[in-house]
Protein backbone atom coordinates (compact mmCIF):
# COMPACT_ATOMS: atom_id res chain seq x y z
CA UNK A 1 0.00 0.00 0.00
CA UNK A 2 1.58 3.45 -0.74
CA UNK A 3 1.69 5.62 2.20
CA UNK A 4 0.28 8.77 1.72
CA UNK A 5 -0.02 11.92 3.97
CA UNK A 6 1.01 11.40 7.59
CA UNK A 7 -1.90 13.56 8.67
CA UNK A 8 -5.24 12.61 9.47
CA UNK A 9 -7.96 13.08 6.57
CA UNK A 10 -11.77 13.58 7.86
CA UNK A 11 -14.22 11.53 6.65
CA UNK A 12 -18.36 11.62 7.03
CA UNK A 13 -19.34 8.33 8.67
CA UNK A 14 -22.52 7.07 7.25
CA UNK A 15 -23.75 5.32 10.11
CA UNK A 16 -23.83 8.42 12.32
CA UNK A 17 -19.99 8.37 13.31
CA UNK A 18 -17.90 11.40 12.47
CA UNK A 19 -14.08 11.75 13.36
CA UNK A 20 -10.96 11.22 12.30
CA UNK A 21 -8.90 8.36 10.58
CA UNK A 22 -5.84 8.16 9.32
CA UNK A 23 -5.18 8.83 5.54
CA UNK A 24 -3.52 5.86 3.04
CA UNK A 25 -6.12 3.55 3.89
CA UNK A 26 -7.94 1.50 0.98
CA UNK A 27 -11.19 2.03 -0.09
CA UNK A 28 -12.64 -1.07 2.07
CA UNK A 29 -11.14 0.29 5.26
CA UNK A 30 -12.93 3.68 4.58
CA UNK A 31 -16.16 2.77 3.75
CA UNK A 32 -16.52 0.26 6.64
CA UNK A 33 -14.12 1.86 9.12
CA UNK A 34 -12.20 -0.76 9.80
CA UNK A 35 -9.62 0.79 11.03
CA UNK A 36 -11.82 3.40 13.07
CA UNK A 37 -13.21 0.89 15.43
CA UNK A 38 -10.39 -1.11 16.03
CA UNK A 39 -10.44 -3.83 14.14
CA UNK A 40 -8.90 -5.58 10.79
CA UNK A 41 -9.86 -7.04 7.89
CA UNK A 42 -8.83 -11.02 8.92
CA UNK A 43 -11.20 -10.36 12.15
CA UNK A 44 -13.75 -9.02 10.14
CA UNK A 45 -14.18 -12.12 7.85
CA UNK A 46 -13.08 -14.22 10.63
CA UNK A 47 -16.54 -12.98 12.99
CA UNK A 48 -18.27 -12.88 9.32
CA UNK A 49 -17.77 -16.76 8.63
CA UNK A 50 -18.70 -17.10 12.67
CA UNK A 51 -21.91 -15.32 12.37
CA UNK A 52 -22.77 -17.90 9.19
CA UNK A 53 -21.66 -21.35 10.99
CA UNK A 54 -23.67 -20.07 14.03
CA UNK A 55 -26.92 -19.31 12.27
CA UNK A 56 -27.02 -21.81 9.26
CA UNK A 57 -29.29 -23.82 10.82
CA UNK A 58 -32.35 -21.73 9.87
CA UNK A 59 -31.77 -23.40 6.63
CA UNK A 60 -33.04 -25.90 7.88
CA UNK A 61 -35.64 -25.08 10.38
CA UNK A 62 -37.52 -22.19 8.48
CA UNK A 63 -38.73 -24.74 6.14
CA UNK A 64 -39.55 -27.32 8.70
CA UNK A 65 -41.43 -24.66 10.72
CA UNK A 66 -43.11 -23.43 7.13
CA UNK A 67 -43.92 -27.24 5.98
CA UNK A 68 -47.44 -26.78 6.77
CA UNK A 69 -50.62 -26.63 5.24
CA UNK A 70 -52.55 -23.14 4.61
CA UNK A 71 -56.66 -22.73 4.73
CA UNK A 72 -56.76 -24.27 1.49
CA UNK A 73 -55.26 -27.55 2.21
CA UNK A 74 -51.88 -26.72 0.10
CA UNK A 75 -48.02 -26.55 1.73
CA UNK A 76 -44.53 -24.86 0.09
CA UNK A 77 -42.50 -26.53 -1.95
CA UNK A 78 -39.43 -27.94 0.44
CA UNK A 79 -36.41 -27.07 -2.07
CA UNK A 80 -38.21 -23.84 -2.93
CA UNK A 81 -38.34 -23.22 0.81
CA UNK A 82 -34.79 -23.23 1.66
CA UNK A 83 -34.09 -21.15 -1.77
CA UNK A 84 -36.65 -18.49 -0.20
CA UNK A 85 -34.43 -18.71 3.50
CA UNK A 86 -31.52 -18.36 1.65
CA UNK A 87 -32.29 -15.95 -0.42
CA UNK A 88 -33.68 -13.45 1.97
CA UNK A 89 -31.13 -13.98 4.50
CA UNK A 90 -28.52 -12.72 1.87
CA UNK A 91 -30.20 -9.60 0.86
CA UNK A 92 -31.37 -8.64 3.96
CA UNK A 93 -27.79 -9.28 5.39
CA UNK A 94 -25.80 -7.79 3.18
CA UNK A 95 -28.14 -4.83 3.08
CA UNK A 96 -27.10 -4.40 6.88
CA UNK A 97 -23.71 -5.04 6.01
CA UNK A 98 -23.65 -2.46 3.13
CA UNK A 99 -25.56 0.28 4.53
CA UNK A 100 -26.35 0.01 8.28
CA UNK A 101 -22.26 -1.00 8.30
CA UNK A 102 -22.62 -2.83 12.20
CA UNK A 103 -21.77 -6.49 12.18
CA UNK A 104 -25.33 -7.93 12.50
CA UNK A 105 -26.85 -10.74 10.59
CA UNK A 106 -30.72 -11.33 9.68
CA UNK A 107 -32.66 -13.87 8.43
CA UNK A 108 -36.20 -15.86 9.17
CA UNK A 109 -37.20 -15.11 12.84
CA UNK A 110 -38.58 -18.29 14.19
CA UNK A 111 -41.12 -16.11 16.23
CA UNK A 112 -42.48 -14.94 13.53
CA UNK A 113 -42.22 -18.05 11.30
CA UNK A 114 -44.51 -19.49 14.17
CA UNK A 115 -46.72 -17.21 14.17
CA UNK A 116 -47.41 -17.49 10.04
CA UNK A 117 -47.30 -21.47 10.33
CA UNK A 118 -49.95 -21.60 13.23
CA UNK A 119 -51.44 -18.59 13.62
CA UNK A 120 -51.80 -16.92 10.10
CA UNK A 121 -51.72 -20.04 7.30
CA UNK A 122 -54.47 -22.01 9.12
CA UNK A 123 -56.92 -18.96 8.40
CA UNK A 124 -56.23 -18.18 4.92
CA UNK A 125 -53.25 -19.17 2.09
CA UNK A 126 -49.88 -18.89 1.95
CA UNK A 127 -49.62 -16.45 -0.52
CA UNK A 128 -52.10 -13.80 1.58
CA UNK A 129 -50.13 -15.35 4.83
CA UNK A 130 -47.16 -13.43 2.99
CA UNK A 131 -48.75 -10.83 2.50
CA UNK A 132 -49.46 -10.20 6.01
CA UNK A 133 -45.78 -10.45 6.50
CA UNK A 134 -45.34 -7.74 4.22
CA UNK A 135 -47.25 -5.49 6.16
CA UNK A 136 -45.68 -5.83 9.06
CA UNK A 137 -42.37 -5.35 7.76
CA UNK A 138 -43.93 -1.85 6.69
CA UNK A 139 -45.49 -0.96 9.93
CA UNK A 140 -42.10 -1.11 11.39
CA UNK A 141 -40.43 1.07 8.99
CA UNK A 142 -43.24 3.67 9.29
CA UNK A 143 -42.44 2.70 13.18
CA UNK A 144 -38.87 4.12 12.78
CA UNK A 145 -39.51 6.64 10.37
CA UNK A 146 -42.55 8.73 12.17
CA UNK A 147 -40.05 7.79 15.59
CA UNK A 148 -43.30 5.98 17.28
CA UNK A 149 -41.02 2.95 18.07
CA UNK A 150 -39.31 4.86 21.24
CA UNK A 151 -42.86 5.89 22.54
CA UNK A 152 -43.98 1.89 21.78
CA UNK A 153 -41.12 0.92 23.72
CA UNK A 154 -41.29 2.79 26.19
CA UNK A 155 -44.99 2.26 26.64
CA UNK A 156 -44.72 -1.52 27.11
CA UNK A 157 -43.69 -2.42 30.60
CA UNK A 158 -39.95 -4.09 30.16
CA UNK A 159 -41.12 -7.40 32.33
CA UNK A 160 -43.89 -8.01 29.53
CA UNK A 161 -41.42 -7.24 26.79
CA UNK A 162 -39.00 -10.39 28.65
CA UNK A 163 -42.46 -12.44 29.31
CA UNK A 164 -43.07 -11.98 25.41
CA UNK A 165 -40.00 -13.49 24.38
CA UNK A 166 -40.07 -16.19 26.98
CA UNK A 167 -43.63 -17.30 25.79
CA UNK A 168 -42.19 -17.61 22.02
CA UNK A 169 -39.04 -19.61 23.33
CA UNK A 170 -41.81 -22.35 24.96
CA UNK A 171 -44.15 -21.79 21.83
CA UNK A 172 -41.30 -22.68 19.74
CA UNK A 173 -39.65 -25.42 21.99
CA UNK A 174 -43.01 -27.24 21.58
CA UNK A 175 -43.21 -27.13 18.06
CA UNK A 176 -39.99 -29.29 17.89
CA UNK A 177 -40.68 -31.47 20.39
CA UNK A 178 -44.08 -32.17 18.38
CA UNK A 179 -42.48 -32.24 15.04
CA UNK A 180 -39.82 -34.71 16.42
CA UNK A 181 -42.55 -36.88 17.91
CA UNK A 182 -40.92 -36.50 21.40
CA UNK A 183 -44.84 -35.02 22.47
CA UNK A 184 -47.71 -36.30 20.95
CA UNK A 185 -51.43 -35.51 21.06
CA UNK A 186 -51.98 -39.15 23.25
CA UNK A 187 -55.33 -40.93 24.21
CA UNK A 188 -57.05 -39.51 27.33
CA UNK A 189 -54.48 -37.01 27.62
CA UNK A 190 -54.03 -33.49 25.91
CA UNK A 191 -50.08 -34.94 25.67
CA UNK A 192 -47.88 -37.87 25.91
CA UNK A 193 -44.42 -39.07 25.71
CA UNK A 194 -44.74 -40.44 22.29
CA UNK A 195 -47.99 -41.72 20.74
CA UNK A 196 -48.64 -44.02 23.82
CA UNK A 197 -46.68 -42.88 27.09
CA UNK A 198 -42.91 -44.14 25.39
CA UNK A 199 -40.68 -42.97 22.45
CA UNK A 200 -41.42 -44.70 19.30
CA UNK A 201 -38.88 -45.33 16.57
CA UNK A 202 -35.14 -44.35 15.96
CA UNK A 203 -35.76 -40.81 14.43
CA UNK A 204 -37.17 -39.86 17.75
CA UNK A 205 -34.41 -41.73 19.65
CA UNK A 206 -32.34 -39.52 17.17
CA UNK A 207 -34.01 -36.20 17.92
CA UNK A 208 -33.05 -36.78 22.23
CA UNK A 209 -29.69 -37.56 21.50
CA UNK A 210 -29.15 -34.51 19.29
CA UNK A 211 -30.77 -32.36 21.46
CA UNK A 212 -28.71 -33.45 24.34
CA UNK A 213 -25.23 -33.10 21.84
CA UNK A 214 -26.40 -29.10 21.27
CA UNK A 215 -26.60 -28.60 25.00
CA UNK A 216 -23.53 -29.80 25.77
CA UNK A 217 -21.82 -28.58 23.23
CA UNK A 218 -23.06 -25.19 24.59
CA UNK A 219 -22.45 -25.78 28.06
CA UNK A 220 -18.57 -26.10 27.11
CA UNK A 221 -19.01 -22.68 24.92
CA UNK A 222 -18.78 -24.24 21.43
CA UNK A 223 -18.95 -22.25 18.88
CA UNK A 224 -21.53 -23.26 16.36
CA UNK A 225 -22.79 -25.71 18.72
CA UNK A 226 -26.70 -25.72 17.11
CA UNK A 227 -24.62 -26.35 13.41
CA UNK A 228 -22.42 -28.90 14.85
CA UNK A 229 -25.49 -30.67 16.35
CA UNK A 230 -27.35 -30.67 13.52
CA UNK A 231 -24.97 -31.84 11.08
CA UNK A 232 -23.80 -34.52 13.34
CA UNK A 233 -26.82 -35.38 13.75
CA UNK A 234 -27.58 -35.69 10.10
CA UNK A 235 -24.28 -37.69 9.56
CA UNK A 236 -25.66 -40.38 12.07
CA UNK A 237 -28.85 -40.53 9.79
CA UNK A 238 -27.74 -41.01 6.55
CA UNK A 239 -25.14 -43.97 8.20
CA UNK A 240 -28.36 -46.06 10.18
CA UNK A 241 -30.52 -45.33 6.76
CA UNK A 242 -28.10 -46.51 4.32
CA UNK A 243 -27.05 -49.75 6.79
CA UNK A 244 -30.81 -50.42 6.81
CA UNK A 245 -31.04 -49.76 10.15
CA UNK A 246 -33.99 -47.73 10.39
CA UNK A 247 -37.36 -48.25 8.54
CA UNK A 248 -37.83 -45.74 6.01
CA UNK A 249 -40.85 -45.22 6.93
CA UNK A 250 -40.15 -44.27 9.97
CA UNK A 251 -38.97 -40.90 8.70
CA UNK A 252 -41.75 -37.91 8.54
CA UNK A 253 -40.19 -35.99 6.34
CA UNK A 254 -38.33 -39.03 4.16
CA UNK A 255 -35.31 -40.90 4.32
CA UNK A 256 -32.51 -38.91 4.82
CA UNK A 257 -29.94 -39.04 1.26
CA UNK A 258 -29.27 -37.42 -1.82
CA UNK A 259 -31.04 -37.51 -4.51
CA UNK A 260 -28.96 -36.67 -7.53
CA UNK A 261 -26.48 -34.00 -7.26
CA UNK A 262 -25.37 -31.81 -4.38
CA UNK A 263 -25.83 -28.82 -6.39
CA UNK A 264 -28.68 -27.37 -8.22
CA UNK A 265 -30.14 -24.15 -9.27
CA UNK A 266 -32.15 -22.19 -7.07
CA UNK A 267 -35.90 -22.69 -7.12
CA UNK A 268 -37.56 -19.18 -7.09
CA UNK A 269 -41.07 -20.42 -7.66
CA UNK A 270 -42.67 -18.86 -4.20
CA UNK A 271 -40.90 -15.58 -4.94
CA UNK A 272 -43.38 -12.63 -5.61
CA UNK A 273 -46.77 -14.55 -4.63
CA UNK A 274 -47.68 -12.67 -2.31
CA UNK A 275 -51.51 -11.18 -1.85
CA UNK A 276 -53.21 -8.51 -0.66
CA UNK A 277 -56.91 -8.91 0.18
CA UNK A 278 -59.32 -11.40 0.15
CA UNK A 279 -59.12 -12.23 3.41
CA UNK A 280 -63.48 -11.63 3.79
CA UNK A 281 -64.09 -14.80 5.76
CA UNK A 282 -61.38 -13.85 7.92
CA UNK A 283 -62.24 -10.30 8.87
CA UNK A 284 -60.47 -7.07 9.44
CA UNK A 285 -60.71 -7.60 13.04
CA UNK A 286 -58.88 -10.52 12.76
CA UNK A 287 -55.96 -9.09 10.04
CA UNK A 288 -55.53 -6.09 12.24
CA UNK A 289 -54.66 -8.72 15.15
CA UNK A 290 -52.23 -10.67 13.00
CA UNK A 291 -50.28 -7.90 11.64
CA UNK A 292 -50.34 -6.67 15.51
CA UNK A 293 -48.90 -9.97 16.31
CA UNK A 294 -45.94 -10.06 13.80
CA UNK A 295 -45.30 -6.60 14.52
CA UNK A 296 -44.75 -8.07 18.14
CA UNK A 297 -42.99 -10.96 17.11
CA UNK A 298 -40.63 -9.36 14.96
CA UNK A 299 -40.43 -5.76 16.68
CA UNK A 300 -39.28 -5.61 20.17
CA UNK A 301 -36.57 -9.15 19.73
CA UNK A 302 -34.88 -6.86 16.75
CA UNK A 303 -34.77 -3.83 19.05
CA UNK A 304 -32.96 -5.52 22.54
CA UNK A 305 -30.87 -7.76 19.91
CA UNK A 306 -29.45 -4.49 18.26
CA UNK A 307 -28.60 -2.91 21.21
CA UNK A 308 -27.55 -6.19 22.56
CA UNK A 309 -24.91 -6.75 19.68
CA UNK A 310 -24.49 -3.34 19.68
CA UNK A 311 -22.83 -3.13 23.50
CA UNK A 312 -20.86 -6.17 23.16
CA UNK A 313 -19.03 -5.26 19.91
CA UNK A 314 -18.31 -1.77 22.12
CA UNK A 315 -20.86 0.73 19.43
CA UNK A 316 -22.82 1.61 21.88
CA UNK A 317 -22.73 3.68 24.52
CA UNK A 318 -23.75 2.96 28.34
CA UNK A 319 -27.69 4.13 27.56
CA UNK A 320 -27.59 2.20 24.79
CA UNK A 321 -27.49 4.71 21.99
CA UNK A 322 -25.56 3.53 19.17
CA UNK A 323 -24.47 5.23 16.06
CA UNK A 324 -27.09 4.01 12.86
CA UNK A 325 -29.42 2.59 15.71
CA UNK A 326 -32.41 3.45 13.37
CA UNK A 327 -30.85 2.66 10.32
CA UNK A 328 -30.35 -0.72 11.59
CA UNK A 329 -33.96 -1.04 12.69
CA UNK A 330 -35.16 0.46 9.34
CA UNK A 331 -33.45 -2.74 7.81
CA UNK A 332 -34.59 -4.86 10.13
CA UNK A 333 -38.45 -3.95 9.58
CA UNK A 334 -37.22 -4.14 5.75
CA UNK A 335 -36.84 -7.27 6.25
CA UNK A 336 -40.28 -8.51 7.50
CA UNK A 337 -41.32 -7.04 3.48
CA UNK A 338 -38.06 -8.59 1.53
CA UNK A 339 -39.33 -11.98 3.50
CA UNK A 340 -42.41 -12.07 2.50
CA UNK A 341 -42.14 -11.54 -0.97
CA UNK A 342 -39.50 -14.00 -1.05
CA UNK A 343 -41.34 -16.37 0.49
CA UNK A 344 -39.59 -17.23 3.64
CA UNK A 345 -41.45 -15.12 6.25
CA UNK A 346 -40.43 -11.88 8.11
CA UNK A 347 -36.19 -11.40 8.26
CA UNK A 348 -35.28 -10.08 11.32
CA UNK A 349 -31.55 -9.16 13.21
CA UNK A 350 -30.15 -12.80 14.65
CA UNK A 351 -28.68 -13.16 18.40
CA UNK A 352 -26.00 -15.09 17.04
CA UNK A 353 -24.39 -12.03 15.24
CA UNK A 354 -22.83 -12.26 18.79
CA UNK A 355 -20.79 -15.01 18.40
CA UNK A 356 -19.42 -13.12 15.17
CA UNK A 357 -18.65 -9.92 17.81
CA UNK A 358 -16.76 -12.17 19.39
CA UNK A 359 -14.28 -13.24 17.33
CA UNK A 360 -13.61 -9.86 16.89
CA UNK A 361 -16.23 -8.44 14.16
CA UNK A 362 -17.14 -4.60 14.50
CA UNK A 363 -17.92 -3.86 11.36
CA UNK A 364 -20.75 -4.22 8.43
CA UNK A 365 -17.64 -5.67 6.34
CA UNK A 366 -18.71 -9.11 8.26
CA UNK A 367 -22.42 -8.71 7.64
CA UNK A 368 -21.38 -8.69 3.73
CA UNK A 369 -19.70 -11.82 4.41
CA UNK A 370 -22.06 -13.57 6.29
CA UNK A 371 -24.44 -12.71 3.14
CA UNK A 372 -22.16 -14.05 0.57
CA UNK A 373 -22.11 -17.06 2.29
CA UNK A 374 -25.77 -17.30 2.67
CA UNK A 375 -26.06 -16.26 -1.07
CA UNK A 376 -23.45 -19.72 -2.22
CA UNK A 377 -26.42 -21.82 -0.17
CA UNK A 378 -28.66 -21.23 -2.80
CA UNK A 379 -27.13 -23.87 -5.10
CA UNK A 380 -26.11 -26.30 -2.19
CA UNK A 381 -30.13 -26.85 -1.36
CA UNK A 382 -29.63 -30.69 -2.10
CA UNK A 383 -27.46 -31.13 0.77
CA UNK A 384 -29.30 -29.03 3.34
CA UNK A 385 -32.71 -31.29 2.30
CA UNK A 386 -30.92 -34.36 3.30
CA UNK A 387 -31.70 -32.96 7.39
CA UNK A 388 -34.32 -35.30 8.44
CA UNK A 389 -37.13 -33.14 10.32
CA UNK A 390 -36.55 -35.15 13.67
CA UNK A 391 -32.52 -33.55 13.74
CA UNK A 392 -34.00 -30.03 12.88
CA UNK A 393 -36.38 -29.47 15.43
CA UNK A 394 -33.47 -30.20 17.91
CA UNK A 395 -32.45 -26.93 17.10
CA UNK A 396 -35.84 -25.58 17.94
CA UNK A 397 -35.72 -27.08 21.25
CA UNK A 398 -32.83 -24.93 22.11
CA UNK A 399 -33.61 -21.32 20.69
CA UNK A 400 -36.80 -22.07 23.10
CA UNK A 401 -34.17 -22.65 26.05
CA UNK A 402 -32.67 -19.85 25.28
CA UNK A 403 -35.17 -17.21 25.04
CA UNK A 404 -36.54 -18.53 28.37
CA UNK A 405 -33.31 -17.05 29.59
CA UNK A 406 -35.32 -13.89 30.40
CA UNK A 407 -36.63 -14.97 32.97
CA UNK A 408 -33.80 -13.98 34.95
CA UNK A 409 -34.86 -10.64 34.15
CA UNK A 410 -38.26 -10.76 36.04
CA UNK A 411 -38.92 -9.80 39.66
CA UNK A 412 -41.07 -12.98 40.42
CA UNK A 413 -41.51 -11.70 43.99
CA UNK A 414 -43.53 -8.78 42.61
CA UNK A 415 -47.64 -10.22 42.01
CA UNK A 416 -48.01 -7.49 39.88
CA UNK A 417 -45.09 -8.23 37.72
CA UNK A 418 -45.20 -11.77 37.83
CA UNK A 419 -48.93 -12.80 37.22
CA UNK A 420 -48.98 -10.74 34.05
CA UNK A 421 -45.57 -12.59 33.08
CA UNK A 422 -46.99 -15.77 33.71
CA UNK A 423 -50.07 -15.46 31.88
CA UNK A 424 -48.37 -14.33 29.24
CA UNK A 425 -45.50 -17.52 28.94
CA UNK A 426 -48.00 -20.14 30.09
CA UNK A 427 -50.92 -19.25 27.70
CA UNK A 428 -48.67 -18.99 24.64
CA UNK A 429 -47.85 -22.99 23.79
CA UNK A 430 -51.33 -24.03 25.65
CA UNK A 431 -53.64 -21.92 23.33
CA UNK A 432 -51.04 -22.43 20.49
CA UNK A 433 -51.24 -18.50 19.81
CA UNK A 434 -49.01 -16.01 20.42
CA UNK A 435 -51.26 -13.32 20.28
CA UNK A 436 -54.00 -14.82 23.25
CA UNK A 437 -50.79 -14.50 25.59
CA UNK A 438 -49.70 -11.22 24.59
CA UNK A 439 -53.46 -10.01 25.04
CA UNK A 440 -53.55 -12.07 28.56
CA UNK A 441 -50.65 -10.35 30.03
CA UNK A 442 -51.43 -7.03 28.60
CA UNK A 443 -55.22 -7.27 30.47
CA UNK A 444 -53.63 -8.70 33.31
CA UNK A 445 -51.11 -6.01 34.09
CA UNK A 446 -53.83 -3.10 33.16
CA UNK A 447 -56.41 -5.08 36.10
CA UNK A 448 -53.87 -5.57 38.50
CA UNK A 449 -52.75 -1.96 37.93
CA UNK A 450 -56.21 -0.92 38.69
CA UNK A 451 -56.63 -3.36 41.50
CA UNK A 452 -53.30 -1.64 43.23
CA UNK A 453 -54.92 1.87 42.87
CA UNK A 454 -51.91 2.19 40.44
CA UNK A 455 -54.26 3.17 37.04
CA UNK A 456 -52.42 6.46 36.54
CA UNK A 457 -49.10 4.45 35.77
CA UNK A 458 -51.02 2.78 33.00
CA UNK A 459 -50.19 4.32 29.54
CA UNK A 460 -52.28 5.61 27.31
CA UNK A 461 -51.19 2.96 24.74
CA UNK A 462 -51.37 0.03 27.44
CA UNK A 463 -55.02 1.15 27.69
CA UNK A 464 -55.87 1.18 24.12
CA UNK A 465 -53.81 -2.18 23.78
CA UNK A 466 -55.95 -3.71 26.10
CA UNK A 467 -59.01 -2.05 24.74
CA UNK A 468 -58.48 -3.73 21.62
CA UNK A 469 -57.46 -7.27 23.50
CA UNK A 470 -60.75 -7.13 25.20
CA UNK A 471 -62.83 -7.18 21.74
CA UNK A 472 -60.55 -9.66 21.30
CA UNK A 473 -61.02 -11.89 23.47
CA UNK A 474 -65.01 -11.33 23.58
CA UNK A 475 -65.17 -11.46 19.14
CA UNK A 476 -67.49 -14.25 19.16
CA UNK A 477 -70.38 -13.55 21.76
CA UNK A 478 -69.81 -9.78 20.46
CA UNK A 479 -70.86 -10.96 17.09
CA UNK A 480 -73.73 -13.34 17.97
CA UNK A 481 -75.00 -10.51 19.95
CA UNK A 482 -74.92 -8.35 16.54
CA UNK A 483 -76.37 -11.31 14.81
CA UNK A 484 -73.08 -11.52 12.98
CA UNK A 485 -73.97 -15.35 13.09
Amino acid sequence: MTQQSLEPATTADDAGEGTRVPAGRSWLDRYFHITKRESTLAREVRGGITTFMAMAYILLLNPLILSGKDAAGDTLAQKALITATAFAAAFTTLLMGFFGKVPLALAAGLSVSGVLASQVAPQMTWPQAMGMCVMYGVVIMLLVVTGLREMIMNAIPLALKHAITMGIGLFVALIGLVKAGFVHQGKGALLSLGPAGELAGWPVLLFAVTLLAIFMLQARGVPGAILIGIVGGTVVAVVLNALDVIDPKQWAGGAPELHGSAVSMPDFSIFGNVEFGGWGEVGAMTVGMIVFTLVLAGFFDAMATIIGVGTEAKLADDKGRMPGLSKALFIDGAGGAIGGVAGASGQTVFVESATGVGEGARTGLSSVVTGLFFAACLFFTPLTAIVPGEVAAAALVVIGAMMMMNARHVDWSDRATAIPVFLTVVIMPYTYSITAGVAAGVIAYVAIKIAQGKAREIGAFMWALTGIFIVYFALNPIESWMGVH
